[in-house]
């Protein structure tokens, strides 16, 4: 397998490209001479993102979608064909994060988190898998988390899809490793786009708490979209496994190993001690 990935003239597939790490991630792309087939299921959005692409002299084409959608995905690389003959990079990046914990949550909220966050990426990957096959150099990349290192309380069904891209990310790496299509599983800290805003919220939750949770997140982001990007695409660039975007992700990931059992203890004893000091 190709140890480096060309970024000019490849065609690459961004799920949730409208905004957040997707747009950054199709502007460096485009900067970098790749051509791209963007997805989202916000129209003006994703019309916005692609004319703004489209100066850097590269193939644009925007596609609805929405990747809780089977049928929809399943359309999808029919469509891309027809706008650019192939595929070699697929990102999936689309996914929401949720507010509440799981007794406060119905089976049906949970459900729709997990279609998007993980049957999403499945069913994507599935999707464009034998036109990544095709081609000489082909990644794969999936958009994992931090929760897919750690699980904290109050994220069940956002760490248990975020857990589910890294191991479903793994075990196909594995499965696919003396193939032409690399695959990097990514797991970024907090990033300072909207989805801690737009995250879908339990019917029960309570709004003061709600507006709390967004508040400390927006304190603790400590990445933007475009830093994200650029540790993103450097890791396609250099077919890498395993990309950990911001210095939270990497001291959250070497706590875990460390302890794997206790670290969750840890990091509330350390909250518990921030919060006083400030």
């Amino acid at each position: 397998m190709s140890k480096h990935f060309p970024l000019r003239g490849s065609v690459a597939v961004i799920t949730g490209a409208a905004s957040g790490i997707g747009a950054a991630l199709a502007e460096l792309l485009a900067q970098r001479g790749c051509h791209l087939a963007l997805a989202d299921r916000d129209q003006v959005g994703l019309a916005a993102v692609a004319a703004s692409l489209r100066a850097h002299g590269v193939q644009v084409s925007e596609h609805w979608l929405d990747v809780a959608d089977a049928s929809a995905i399943a359309a999808l690389p029919a469509a891309v064909l027809a706008q650019h003959a192939r595929v070699n990079l697929l990102i999936n990046n689309a996914g929401i994060a949720t507010m509440g914990n799981f007794v406060d949550q119905t089976e049906q909220e949970f459900e729709a988190l997990i279609n998007i966050n993980l049957w999403g990426v499945i069913r994507m990957t599935r999707a464009f898998l034998p036109l990544l096959q095709r081609e000489p150099v082909a990644q794969l990349v999936n958009i994992s988390s931090v929760f897919g290192l750690i699980a904290p309380a109050g994220q069940v069904a956002y760490a248990t899809s975020k857990f589910g891209v890294r191991g479903f990310s793994e075990a196909l790496r594995h499965e696919l490793e003396k193939t032409s299509v690399g695959v990097s599983a990514v797991h970024p800290g907090g990033i300072r786009t909207g989805i801690a805003r737009n995250a879908q919220r339990a019917a029960n939750i309570d709004d003061a708490k709600a507006a709390r949770d967004i508040r400390y997140f927006d304190k603790v982001a400590m990445t933007t979209p475009q830093q994200a990007a650029a540790v993103i695409v450097n890791g396609i660039e250099q077919r890498k496994k395993r990309i950990l975007i911001g210095r939270d992700a990497t001291v959250l990931d070497l706590i875990q190993r460390l302890l794997p059992v206790r670290y969750w203890a840890l990091l509330m004893r350390v909250a518990k001690l921030s919060a006083r000091k400030t």
